[in-house]
């Protein structure tokens, strides 16, 4: 009889099975290709079946009005009780959708559908999967010859046409079967594995396939038979084999902090676990710049020493927190560089003399031989080292735009973690325990996202809402900006006399890092009279006001380093400005390192010992990622800002990186809790590596550009010593290189143009910017597209619907004037 089909395309489970539309066409022919085979075998179960469907339909198409004007009494009275059993039967049986039961006509359009025959008839998937056994042999390799098989897969032509005229469904099948086992008995390992896994059949028919084809399968060589030069060649071949595997798996071992990440994104998410990833970037970007300024800067100047001072300030451990004194005079600053080329011929006759390139030097020290130019090397690594970092970020950053703005429906994301997502090569107890928590915090996100529903709010509470949005964020406007004014006044009132002792220079970091410490909070406190429902949101938010208050405090405080101190370094008793402004940032660095360390301490374990104990309450602290990765931030600008000072600074930082890393993993374990509403953010990371490109990079490059070409250096120190401009030790070393060869007067004029000319610094950047524009619009046009094709997915599923619903109707309608006829006989 009649059944109920419903079509729900909102489901989850629907629309988890929403695939990408590319491979649309191939559907589609399959599809054709089984509908094809089917209607050709008219020996399968399926086709009894649609031929009893045909004879219902025609029996139902005779209750038309010619034909019912003179029925037998036996006939009509067996139709008034097929009519009424029908009737009372489809009293009960009313889809929810379209409130009518279905008809045969409309049980056998769906029986024929392709969705509602892929999955009855395995003959049809075997003869398909026959025909591409066939053509892959083919195409892989020759036909072989016919001694080669066995008499029983030996291809016959008699096999080709038992489909049409076997009676038995069985029969019909095996022999296919047979047939799909011969030919996968000849394709090669990987093709017969590949083309086993996308048969749609189960797992246990597969495996009985697949030992088939093996136990037919004659090797061509014994052991014994095969020679000594191809056994030598396959013992080479699978030795190395392993060794590339084992070398990979130590590779993947030896990932910085791979478990302890893994312990973090179990038990907290992706949220806490984007804080973590970003500081391992860091630290890479920090390791990168070491090396180089190491290799090119440090390492020669280290091994040729500039002649030493008679009064060398001894250690007393102040310079730990100051960084002066004892590291005033080593490789750590900018003013214990040279500024004379470096040789091992004149080494012993330098003495205590200072030899300057740009000066008149002995005739017999110049030698062409082991030869290092210092200014040189300095003005051209820190070049080379900010290139190469920017084209690393805006590599990174487009690469996580592709990665992370990408449309994935959190419905089928759901539906790949929950079939997809486990490791079975996963044996420890403890590798199978963190697996587990971190899959299982993975779904509470991806649930959290699904069920997620927005609600719907009146005028009154958009305008309350607004009201309490623009109090919150004139707040913390307000303050940053009072901040910023205090430490522009500060600075300049600590600077106006000259210096009196080294303990008085932590007066301005201290400050700095007490507002960076403490201001944070009150955003805390505005974003919890805000209230807003989503937690994605609110760290974004706070995002947003901490960046404000770091770029803020920068930029005061790079003006004050550029504006005043360069500017007027003898007006407070500096001989050497860069040494004295290397020294600030190594002190910032270290204060805001301390700062995060009591940050830690007191926000983060005490508040969790104060809760328990005295409070009563379980309830611990939540990470606060907006807070910490702008920290991150913000100590990274002073590094990039300081690498020209202070060539040792990424040291320090990659020292300090090490350690917050673990700090802040011990103290997120013991003192944090998971946040209340899981959340994920997969945009987080890119939004992160933003922010580090642009408003850090982006302007630390700006200061030490600016530096580099417009500001005067000290004439007492340093290698850029007697020079206007830093920027003129390369212009005469390329004035020098046209002197001595004139053929390299191509070199003179392109540097003019394209180094000295600052255009063609901005076309570079201009550049950069317009590669990273273009590359999110093709990543938002894609999203876009995908977007419409699953919107275009969506309506097809509502037009066949839709079909369905007017061929019922039709039905319906064709039907009504029989019953009519039907009850007025029976009156009669």
């Amino acid at each position: 009889m009649a059944r109920n089909v419903n079509f729900d395309l909102n489901h989850p489970l629907m629309e988890a099975g929403l695939e990408s539309p590319i491979d649309e066409d191939g559907v589609h022919d399959s599809f054709n290709q089984l509908i094809a085979e089917q209607s050709q075998n008219g020996g399968l179960p399926d086709a009894f079946e649609l031929q009893q469907l045909q004879r219902d339909l025609d029996e139902e198409g005779r209750d038309d009005v010619p034909y019912l004007s003179s029925p037998g009494p036996e006939f009509r009275g067996r139709i008034r009780e097929r009519r009424d059993v029908e009737w009372e039967e489809d009293e009960g049986q009313v889809d929810p959708l379209i409130g009518e039961r279905w008809s045969s006509a409309t049980l056998r359009v769906l029986s024929s559908m392709p969705s509602r025959t892929i999955g009855r008839s395995r003959g049809a998937i075997i003869s398909q999967y026959y025909n591409r056994t066939m053509q892959l042999r083919r195409r892989r390799q020759s036909r072989p010859a016919i001694k080669d098989f066995s008499r029983s897969a030996r291809p016959s032509i008699r096999g080709y046409g038992m489909e049409a005229d076997c009676a038995d469904a069985e029969d019909a099948e095996a022999s296919k079967r047979e047939r799909l086992v011969n030919n996968l008995q000849n394709l090669s390992a990987s093709d017969r594995v590949r083309m086993l896994r996308a048969m749609p059949l189960s797992v246990s028919e597969k495996s009985e396939l697949r030992t088939r084809a093996l136990k037919k399968e004659k090797p061509t060589l014994s052991g014994s038979k095969i020679p000594c030069c191809s056994r030598l060649k396959y013992y080479i071949i699978i030795a190395v084999r392993q060794s590339w595997y084992s070398w990979l798996s130590f590779l993947h071992s030896l990932q910085l902090w791979q478990v302890a990440l893994k312990r973090v994104s179990g038990r907290f998410g992706s949220g806490v676990l984007s804080y973590f990833l970003f500081l391992q970037t860091l630290l890479f970007f920090n390791l990168f710049l070491f090396l180089v300024t190491g290799a090119f800067m440090v390492l020669p100047q280290a091994v040729h020493p500039p002649p030493s001072s008679a009064g060398k300030n001894s250690f007393s451990g102040l310079e730990l927190l100051t960084g002066g004194g004892y590291f005033s005079d080593s490789v750590m600053y900018y003013g214990y560089y040279c500024n004379y080329i470096l040789r091992n011929s004149c080494q012993d006759d330098v003495g205590v003399k200072n030899f300057s390139v740009f000066n008149e030097t002995r005739q017999d020290c110049i030698s062409k031989q082991h030869s290092y130019n210092m200014p040189l090397a300095y003005f051209f690594t820190i070049g080379v080292a900010f290139f190469i970092t920017c084209i690393i970020l805006v590599y990174s950053m487009s690469k996580s735009f592709g990665q992370s703005f990408r449309v994935d429906k959190s419905h089928s994301i759901l539906a790949i973690k929950v079939f997809c997502s486990w490791d079975f090569k996963v044996i420890k107890k403890t590798s199978v325990k963190l697996m587990s928590e971190n899959i299982c915090t993975q779904l509470k996100e991806l649930l959290a996202e699904v069920t997620h529903k927005h609600v719907i709010i009146t005028m009154c509470q958009k305008l309350r809402r607004l009201t309490v949005h623009g109090l919150a964020w004139s707040i913390c406007i307000a303050s940053t900006i009072s901040c910023v004014l205090g430490i522009y006044f500060f600075s300049d009132y600590m600077h106006q006399d000259p210096l009196l002792k080294e303990a008085s220079l932590l007066a301005l970091p201290v400050v700095v890092s007490l507002i960076n410490l403490f201001l944070p909070g009150l955003f805390v406190l505005a974003a919890w009279m805000e209230d807003y429902e989503c937690p994605s949101v609110r760290t974004y938010v706070a995002i947003g006001r901490n960046l404000m208050l770091k770029v803020s405090v920068l930029g005061v405080l790079c003006y004050h380093w550029l504006g005043r101190v360069a500017s007027d370094p003898e007006g407070i008793g500096l001989q050497c400005w860069e040494s004295f402004v290397g020294q600030e940032l190594y002190r910032f660095l270290l204060m805001d390192f301390i700062f995060t360390l009591l940050n830690t301490l007191f926000g983060e374990f005490l508040w969790r010992l104060f809760s328990e104990k005295v409070l009563k309450r379980r309830r611990k602290p939540v990470f606060d990622i907006a807070r910490n990765v702008l920290d991150l931030i913000y100590g990274q600008t002073l590094a990039w800002l300081g690498v020209l000072f202070t060539p040792l600074l990424p040291a320090v930082q990659i020292l300090k990186l090490f350690l917050l890393f673990y700090i802040k993993k011990s103290s997120v374990m013991m003192n944090c809790q998971a946040p209340r509403k899981p959340y994920r953010v997969s945009q987080m990371h890119t939004i992160f590596i933003t922010l580090l490109c642009f408003p850090s990079f982006l302007g630390a490059s700006v200061c030490v550009t600016y530096t580099m070409w417009s500001i005067t250096p000290s004439s007492s120190c340093g290698p850029f010593r007697g020079l206007k401009t830093m920027f003129q030790a390369g212009k005469r070393w390329v004035e020098e290189l046209e002197k001595d060869n004139p053929n390299l007067s191509l070199l003179a004029r392109a540097h003019s143009y394209l180094v000295e000319n600052p255009f063609f610094l901005f076309v570079g950047a201009g550049i950069f910017l317009i590669v990273i524009y273009f590359h999110s619009q093709v990543v938002d046009g894609q999203r876009k597209i995908i977007s419409l094709l699953q919107e275009q997915i969506e309506n097809e599923g509502e037009d066949k619907k839709f079909l369905i619903t007017r061929l019922q109707s039709i039905h319906e309608q064709r039907r009504t004037p029989a019953r009519r006829l039907t009850s007025q006989d029976s009156n009669y």
